[in-house]
């Protein structure tokens, strides 16, 4: 049970990340201060710095919970599974306790936007870039512990993961463009695009 001091300091973080986001979201990450976020929840930028490392960590905070959440989901997988629908599977059956994740921390549109902001912010889209190679790495290494091989002589569990990250980004950006921009729009997309993987990867493309 969480003693009074652990539930002020729980929702002294969510108002900070709540406010950050409305004012990335609102007037731009780079036109935002630390200083500025701090005031909306009035609290000095020392206590915003108790919570968070700076703006990146905090534009990237709920992203980072999904992410962990994912990669728990993929070493909790039934050891039969071959290691590219273990990857599937936690995705799509694990998207509930993502959206729960999500909506425990912010308001879901709120999230929803602040992708839309990562993905038009080239310092944030660089930063996500980044963020999502460490997290595919770590990945990798669940995926050959799994299937007991060693990462760093076998390149299968690297190359999965890469080609899986590339349908998550490649998903991401067309629901980022697209006008059906609700959460369960990006899992409808993303099993989609997964279905199409195999003729994407070994078919003929050619018309006629």
């Amino acid at each position: 049970m969480e003693t009074l001091r652990e539930r002020k300091k729980r929702r002294t973080r969510e108002a900070l990340l709540r406010a950050a986001l409305e004012l990335f979201t609102t007037q731009g990450y780079e036109q935002t201060t630390v200083d500025e976020i701090a005031e909306a929840v009035d609290v000095s930028q020392r206590t915003f710095f108790r919570y968070f490392a700076g703006k990146e960590d905090v534009a990237f905070a709920v992203q980072e919970t999904t992410e962990a959440a994912f990669v728990a989901a993929v070493r909790a997988r039934p050891p039969q599974e071959a290691p590219m629908q273990a990857l599937r599977q936690a995705f799509l059956e694990g998207w509930d306790a993502i959206r729960e994740t999500v909506a425990s921390a912010v308001p879901v549109e709120l999230y929803l936007r602040m992708y839309r902001t990562i993905d038009s912010t080239p310092a944030l889209l660089a930063a996500h870039l980044r963020r999502s190679a460490a997290t595919e790495e770590t990945i990798a290494r669940v995926l050959a512990e799994r299937e007991g091989v060693d990462v760093d002589a076998d390149p299968r569990p690297r190359l999965a993961v890469a080609v899986f990250g590339g349908v998550i980004r490649v998903s991401e950006r067309q629901w980022c463009t697209s006008e059906d921009f609700g959460l369960e729009s990006i899992r409808t997309l993303t099993a989609s695009y997964l279905d199409q993987l195999g003729s994407a990867l070994t078919g003929n493309w050619r018309a006629g």
